[in-house]
């Protein structure tokens, strides 16, 4: 996965207790959520996985189940952005698995020791970086 090089797009992802960067690739999901920045919606958790709904529709695209620590995807099915720190309930041994294919659209370039610093129903907000 290449990071968008030429016009860099990087994302702030902040909640009560924890702020991320990231930066997103050069695809379709990620100019389709980037358009609809600045967003808000509230946190679900599942294993090392953070993710929740936001009001874009996109289907997938270059989709895939197993991910890497600190992947920032889309899951089509629930309309939900995921960011990915470690195993979920779905992984087989150390890997990472999301519940079905995912559209991979960016990385976090922050910290990544996220997990369990993060409750449900927590208000999360996404902006752009200035």
């Amino acid at each position: 996965m290449e990071v968008n090089s030429g016009t860099s797009r990087r994302i702030i992802i902040r909640t009560s207790s924890i702020e991320i960067e990231a930066e997103l690739i050069d695809c379709a999901t990620s100019d389709a959520i980037w358009k609809a920045l600045p967003l808000e919606s509230m946190v679900n958790t599942w294993g090392q996985e953070i993710y929740f709904n936001i009001p874009v529709s996109i289907g997938l695209e270059n989709g895939q189940e197993v991910v890497n620590a600190g992947d920032i995807a889309y899951w089509p099915p629930g309309k939900a952005f995921c960011i990915f720190f470690g195993p979920t309930p779905g992984s087989r041994g150390n890997e990472i698995r999301a519940a079905s294919k995912v559209n991979v659209f960016g990385k976090v370039t922050s910290d990544c020791n996220i997990p369990g610093r993060v409750s449900d129903g927590e208000k999360v907000s996404i902006e752009r970086v200035a």
